[in-house]
């Protein structure tokens, strides 16, 4: 697949690490499965793993944490 950010790079399967910010709490999830442009570094989650990324912030949120750090699992 073609970078839509950068229009130039090719995206192959690996890992990255997604931060989210929800009111006072930032969540930073490391080795998550996307695809990521060789070019710019953009990641792309497929929609099964952007809802578990999401569910995962959501639950941080809930407790009241204000910086949590995970690594994912499926």
């Amino acid at each position: 697949m073609h970078c839509t950010v950068c229009k130039t790079g090719d995206t192959a399967s690996g890992l990255t690490t997604v931060v989210l910010h929800r009111g006072d709490t930032a969540v930073i999830i490391k080795k998550v499965p996307a695809d990521i442009c060789s070019t710019c570094g953009e990641y792309y989650l497929s929609e099964a793993i952007a809802s578990h990324v999401l569910r995962l912030a959501e639950d941080a949120a809930k407790r009241g944490a204000e910086v949590e750090v995970l690594r994912f699992a499926a």
